[in-house]
């Protein structure tokens, strides 16, 4: 079996987080589980890490039409973890019309149900950094 391209780990702790790579070379970051640095090829150089869980929106599209089942307007983004790791991921709670590039962004955790499904699985997803709700 494959690892997912975006490992969620959810610890007994119960603090699910985003798996990510660091190269101990040169300290780029990346998301999931990487053997190689692209940056600078160092191989067998990279570790396991917690992906940041807060960024600036980096690119944004408003999408109006999506699957059956998904509601639109969404918000799309492309999100400049502080770590230095960047991420797609949808953006809940604002205004499609209120995003702008460099806005604060916080990822929070969530159940989601798809169409056809009879059980949820947890997401990722982000909102504004100010003022959101988990």
């Amino acid at each position: 079996m494959s690892e997912p391209l975006l490992p969620i780990i959810q610890p007994n702790d119960g603090k699910p987080y985003v798996a990510g790579s660091r190269c101990t070379q040169c300290g780029h970051v990346y998301v999931g589980p990487r053997e190689v640095c692209a940056k600078c090829t160092a191989r067998d150089a990279m570790e396991p890490v917690h992906l940041a869980e807060t960024g600036k929106v980096w690119a944004w599209t408003v999408v109006h039409r999506s699957f059956p089942g998904v509601a639109t307007p969404f918000v799309d983004v492309i999100v400049d973890l502080d770590d230095g790791a960047h991420i797609k991921g949808t953006l809940v709670d604002v205004d499609p019309q209120a995003v702008s590039a460099d806005m604060p962004v916080r990822m929070v955790f969530r159940e989601a149900v798809p169409a056809g499904a009879d059980k949820p699985y947890l997401t990722y997803l982000f909102v504004p950094a100010q003022g959101a709700a988990a």
